[in-house]
């Protein structure tokens, strides 16, 4: 038990000790400043940029930002659902998997450009080596375009007073080429050297030691697995995503894989001090998500390391904890930590079913997803976060009778009317979607029976979890739900859709219309916003929302369910 607690801390401590140094790089990319791998990447940079007739010096303003980034996603969405639609006829398919029907190739195709990864069917066997690539080239746009997202926002958070706020293609570009593919091309070598097959040949076979003929998919499975831990994507290549034993080799890989999980989140922090020149300020911010985390983190493992009551009531000895669903390789305690770190972001890869996780361990999994603001996905984690601090800063400014400001900047009814749409928006789409599966369920069990294996509270909490993995672009799942059929395709994709787009538009207006405003110097009298003091605050704004909008349905499921253990 001791040795698995301190597995748990060295990586927590690993994650905090590479994205200081990572963070201070990413603050140079996004800044201009030299880096060492430009006199590699740099001619790389301009081939895409020529090719593209784009010029990288180019102010855009943030609807000019908006608009590129919705139409390379418009573009690559397209192009997804005719290379999935056409994987039975396209090369590189050695082991013959069909092509997908038309609605599961718009819930992979919104899943993979939204950062979400929600994987309504089986890697090995429901997608070709050509499906493969395109998903995973999709990992690396879907991460890029976010971090140019946030990275504007830095832009306009740093500037005293202006329109232009960098170039989208630049920031985009330079995401992938400099910080995306260096990271992933290292992690790759790692899993390599591991065990994890990277080959474009079909499905070997080995005779087992009962004299069965057993085949074994493989594939260009390395490099995939790098870049969805490190652009917080998660979309495995094989069914059961990590806890797969070439995918996840030993518990070095999954130290490994683990910290990539929240590296460039955390990164991301660091990076707005070097920009904004404001250390403190990101301290205060990544002091108030650790403080979120740990809190769903420590009583996660708490759960899983003493067991199962129900197993135990049957006079059954746990002394590994709760292994249900779990990898003998990693034990309880590495499951929680990777099942809360992966539904704190947007990551959502497992290396243990979730949906065998203890009732409570399941509710922090789920809060993770519906806070959606502890860590989050690269560049958007930080977006989520900063409506929370236009919030608070506006609670803050009525309650001391003051105009609130922000870096110098007013905040007014404009900003604060959107910062509460987009905080809304998310339980919104949640609840609704939950509420129309379970009437549906509830007002026809018949013909939707091949939803739920587990009906009663468990049931509905395994509908709660997908649209709430599906609206934090998360992409994991209580898998005893049966989710590949057209409502649950079409239902998630438009959930995934709408969580995506507009919760990056909504602070990237915010962050343009607040940087067209005339700075105010700062005074006495106004709020500082890197101080423990609004730390709290901006906690307090979080759980409030968090606790009115999702702790009802949370009765339902999970806390119902634990009750009804005892």
């Amino acid at each position: 038990m001791n040795a698995e607690i301190f597995g748990v801390i060295a990586m927590f401590l690993l994650m905090i000790v590479l994205a200081i140094p990572l963070g201070r790089y990413i603050g140079k990319v996004f800044n201009g400043e030299k880096t060492w791998p430009d006199a590699i990447l740099n001619p790389l940079d301009k081939l895409f940029f020529k090719l593209a007739g784009v010029r990288p010096s180019q102010e855009m303003n943030w609807k000019q930002h908006l608009i590129a980034l919705l139409t390379i996603n418009l573009v690559w969405f397209l192009f997804s659902m005719f290379v999935l639609m056409n994987m039975g006829w396209l090369p590189l398919n050695p082991d013959g998997n069909p092509s997908m029907s038309a609605d599961l190739a718009f819930n992979t195709s919104i899943s993979f450009i939204s950062n979400t990864n929600l994987q309504h069917y089986s890697g090995e066997s429901g997608v070709s080596y050509m499906g493969q690539l395109v998903l995973m080239l999709f990992q690396f746009i879907s991460a890029g375009a976010g971090m140019a997202a946030c990275a504007a926002v830095f832009r306009a958070m740093k500037e005293k007073q202006t329109d232009g706020l960098g170039n989208f293609y630049n920031y985009f570009i330079k995401s992938c080429t400099r910080i995306l593919l260096p990271i992933s091309i290292v992690v790759a070598v790692i899993l390599v050297f591991n065990g994890t097959p990277m080959t474009f040949k079909g499905k070997d076979q080995f005779i087992s030691m009962q004299g069965d003929t057993v085949n074994v998919s493989r594939g260009p499975s390395a490099a995939m697995v790098a870049i969805k831990q490190v652009g917080t994507n998660g979309g495995g290549f094989f069914g059961v995503n990590s806890a797969h034993p070439l995918e996840n080799p030993n518990y070095f890989t999954n130290i490994v894989e683990n910290v990539c999980i929240v590296l460039i989140p955390i990164a991301m922090l660091f990076a707005l001090g070097y920009i904004l020149k404001r250390k403190r300020l990101a301290w205060m911010i990544l002091a108030v998500m650790t403080a979120g985390f740990l809190l769903l983190l420590v009583p996660s493992i708490i759960q899983e390391m003493k067991g199962n009551p129900a197993v135990s009531k049957l006079g059954i000895s746990q002394q590994l904890g709760s292994m249900e669903g779990k990898e003998v390789r990693f034990g309880s305690a590495a499951s929680a930590f990777w099942g809360i770190t992966t539904t704190c972001t947007s990551n959502g890869s497992v290396n243990a079913m979730h949906d065998s996780f203890t009732p409570l361990t399941g509710m922090f999994a789920m809060l993770g997803m519906m806070i959606n603001s502890f860590y989050g996905g690269v560049g958007v984690g930080f977006l989520n976060f900063y409506i929370f601090i236009i919030i608070a800063v506006f609670i803050s400014g009525l309650m001391v009778g003051r105009t609130p400001e922000f870096l110098g900047k007013k905040i007014e009814a404009k900003e604060m009317k959107i910062a509460a749409i987009i905080a809304l928006l998310h339980p919104f789409v949640i609840l609704v979607g939950t509420a129309l599966s379970s009437y549906l369920y509830a007002h026809d069990p018949a013909r939707f029976a091949g939803w739920l294996n587990n009906p009663g509270n468990h049931g509905f909490s395994e509908m709660l979890y997908e649209y709430t993995s599906s609206s934090a672009n998360n992409g994991s799942g209580f898998e005893g739900l049966g989710d590949n059929t057209p409502w649950w395709n079409i239902s998630c994709g438009i959930v995934m859709l709408l969580s995506r787009f507009l919760p990056i538009i909504g602070p990237l207006a915010i962050a343009g219309i607040l940087a067209k405003k005339k700075y105010v110097p700062e005074s006495a009298g106004t709020l500082k916003t890197d101080t423990g003091t609004f730390g709290i605050m901006v906690f307090a704004v979080i759980f409030i929302v968090a606790a009115l909008s999702f702790f009802p349905a949370l009765t339902l499921g999970p806390i119902a369910e634990f009750f009804g253990m005892k």
